[in-house]
């Protein structure tokens, strides 16, 4: 098993590696990147072509694991995800074939135009890292991230997801259009695909085991938290419960506060961020960072505060206001 500075090494060049080849993105890489070291699930919101999927791919091949990518439609049914049973005759037995939800990553692609029952067997997958067949239940793979997402702008033939599911979700990234300059990145990337040419976002290296992705979990694991930094982390979750504490305006507005998934969630995200930027020690500086994309889709918006044109987002925002640093 490597020490830690060669994992440091690794992960520091995979980064290096998806950031040559998702140009403009940068937030995108490091959520997935910290999603892969929390063991988490991650949903991404953006517009059509910002390179949501060729991020999961990119991030596939330089990684020891296999990855899967189902398009979610209106009549997409369960089977379809986790797998069936089929009929052998010869041996006169059915016979489970796994769905896509078996590998190792999965790009669950316009994950809200699937309805409920599909998003059902997903929340099982999910959560509990199993799938249940009539009257069988088989594992997952130990590496397992879904990386979902969602397009912003067509909302006709969607289905919302459940709050519960939300939940699963270790964060919610909302990415935005590149800059000029990163555009420029892009068209030169895409005219030497274009040319078959041998272009800078060919992985370096061998792809990293996932030996290495578990050890380098269990070294975010033990990246350490000061106890005023844990009570700081603490006092934002629980200030999107008791929002009165700090503004009458707010409590109006925020109809449910994050869960402890939101804790520990906002927990793990800080200490990969901070491993992965070689520090031993999070500050506050690594939970701020992360606490939008852990805390916008579990802190939910009261009717009125929906009307005003509040959501998620800036409540999180107001409560990183608002809760004093340590």
């Amino acid at each position: 098993m490597p020490e830690p500075t060669a994992l440091h090494a690794r992960f520091h060049a995979l980064r290096a590696d998806l950031a040559r080849r998702i140009v403009g993105q940068a937030a995108l890489v490091e959520r997935l990147l910290i999603a892969l070291l929390a063991d988490g699930h991650l949903l991404v919101e953006g517009a059509p072509g910002l390179a949501k999927t060729t991020a999961v791919r990119a991030l596939a091949a330089r990684l020891e694991a296999d990855f899967a990518r189902i398009q979610f439609t209106p009549d997409l049914l369960p089977a379809d995800l986790t797998g069936t049973e089929v009929w052998r005759p010869q041996e006169g037995r059915f016979e489970f074939q796994p769905g896509p939800v078996f590998h190792s990553l999965l790009l669950a692609d316009e994950i809200n135009r699937a309805p409920a029952k599909v998003q059902s067997a997903l929340l099982e997958a999910m959560g509990e890292r199993q799938v249940t067949v009539g009257r069988q239940t088989y594992r997952l793979p130990d590496l397992f991230l879904v990386m979902a997402t969602q397009n912003p702008i067509e909302q006709e033939g969607t289905f919302p997801l459940p709050e519960a599911q939300l939940d699963r979700f270790l964060m919610y990234v909302r990415i935005g259009y590149p800059q000029a300059q990163a555009e420029a990145a892009i068209l030169q990337l895409a005219r030497a695909q274009a040319r078959g040419e041998a272009v800078a976002e060919a992985a370096t290296g061998a792809p990293i085991a996932q030996a290495d992705v578990f050890a380098a979990r269990r070294a975010v694991l033990d990246v350490h938290v000061a106890p005023a930094l844990e009570r700081y982390l603490i006092e934002l979750v629980l200030a999107s419960r008791e929002p009165g504490r700090y503004d009458a305006g707010l409590a109006r507005r925020i109809a449910w506060g994050a869960s402890p998934r939101g804790s520990i969630a906002l927990d793990r995200c800080a200490r990969a961020r901070a491993w992965l930027d070689g520090r031993d020690y999070a500050t506050p500086e690594d939970v701020r960072a992360v606490a939008p994309d852990v805390l916008r889709h579990r802190v939910l918006p009261s009717y009125e505060a929906t009307a005003e044109g509040w959501d998620g987002a800036r409540l999180v925002d107001e409560l990183l206001r608002r809760v004093p640093l340590p």
